[in-house]
């Protein structure tokens, strides 16, 4: 055999494959190193709460010289799975040669412990986490730098999953928009200033004051926006509570706005620097120093790239221009020069099953897609009908 797969067992083999992508994109300017610890961490039984139900494994293949070639990760977690027709896990992690003897190996070996594991699908390349990490084959954009924990890979990877028979179950696109006012239409801001002039409405960023209620809105709006559709789970007072003590150190408050009416709060828009205009140059290692500098850049915004996390609007207020308000809001920061460091902003994972979602951010934010990934979806069994992701508006109950 000119290939030899070899499940991550040592601590030797855990940093082979910790390693191998920065041996892979050495000559490629556009890749960012992510940070070791963000890897490793999806592989922590302690740190994912994923391994609650649920089980992963990696592996990685060496040619002739025991040099690695391809690296993967297959894993499962039991709720996750049966929120499909068919149990469903998922791979991900996927770094290979232009080799597709190599990426066959890999596809396989996930395959065949998923099926030992009672599971009749997965998905790919995707995370052992949240879907706004690690998630989607990038298909369109690779002369364009990734966000933070956001995939970067070879075109050339596309073939290698369509030739093994992975299809295209939905598309996410990120989508780009400059820092300045003035970019939506005019119906559009008078429909801001009548809102603006109801006092029911108030439209604002958050302050330092403000950190003690900012997970419990979040969690509020994300309920109701989300929650009662179809494979969606509630945001508990934890989840939400560990999320906002995750970006305390990197959040910038005039980044993150609420809209609130009558004080309840019914639609938020959440940026954070992008921390890959930081940390490319730190080699994946957050050791002390590297740590200081994070602060120190982040401190002295360093960062020209705003990441915008997520948006959402609770039902009953959307198409009502709140989404538009959100955005004036920061508009009038930046014509107040709060945002002279940053020069664009860019939304990740649009789904193309949401087109509520698409249309909002293209026609009452005013940005414009940018980038492209694909999450694939694999049948062990060839001749069951393939369907992509259904829409989003089919409601619970």
């Amino acid at each position: 055999m000119s290939y030899i797969l070899k499940e991550v067992t040592s601590s030797v083999d855990k940093k082979l494959f910790i390693d191998f992508p920065k041996k892979l994109y050495s000559e490629n300017k556009f890749w960012v190193c992510p940070l070791d610890s963000d890897i490793e961490n999806v592989f922590s039984p302690i740190k994912n709460k994923k391994f609650e139900g649920g089980e992963a494994v990696r592996w990685i293949v060496l040619d002739r010289k025991n040099t690695v070639v391809g690296r993967i990760a297959a894993f499962y977690n039991q709720q996750q799975a049966s929120i499909e027709k068919q149990p469903t896990g998922g791979c991900g992690f996927f770094e290979s040669i232009d080799s597709q003897e190599v990426a066959n190996m890999l596809f396989d070996a996930a395959k065949d412990w998923l099926g030992q594991k009672g599971m009749e699908a997965m998905d790919g390349p995707i995370n052992f986490g949240n879907r706004d990490s690690w998630w989607g084959l990038l298909v369109d954009g690779f002369e364009k730098t990734p966000l933070y924990a956001n995939s970067y890979n070879f075109p050339y990877y596309q073939k290698l999953f369509e030739t093994y028979g992975w299809r295209n179950y939905f598309n996410q696109y990120t989508y780009l928009r400059e820092i300045k006012s003035g970019l939506l239409s005019s119906s559009v801001y008078d429909k801001v200033k009548r809102l603006e002039n109801d006092s029911n409405y108030t439209f604002r960023h958050i302050e330092k004051s403000d950190y003690h209620r900012v997970a419990d809105d979040v969690r509020t709006i994300y309920n109701k926006a989300w929650a009662r559709f179809s494979g969606v789970n509630p945001l508990s007072k934890e989840q939400a509570d560990e999320l906002f003590a995750s970006l305390r150190q990197i959040i910038d408050p005039k980044l993150i706005y609420f809209a609130y009416y009558d004080d309840e709060p019914i639609a938020f828009f959440i940026n954070i620097p992008d921390l890959n205009r930081i940390i490319g140059k730190f080699g994946g290692r957050l050791n002390f120093v590297n740590k200081l500098r994070l602060l120190w850049c982040l401190r002295r915004k360093k960062s020209d790239r705003i990441f915008g996390m997520t948006f959402g609007v609770v039902p009953q207020f959307q198409g009502k221009g709140v989404e538009s308000g959100l955005i004036c809001c920061m508009e009038k920061e930046i014509d107040k020069g709060s945002f002279r460091s940053y020069k664009s902003m860019e939304l990740a994972w649009i789904g193309d099953f949401n087109p509520v979602m698409m249309r909002m951010v293209e026609s009452y934010v005013g940005a414009v897609r940018h980038k492209m990934h694909t999450t694939y979806r694999y049948f062990f069994d060839s001749d069951k009908p393939f369907e992509r992701c259904p829409r989003l508006g089919v409601l619970k109950g």
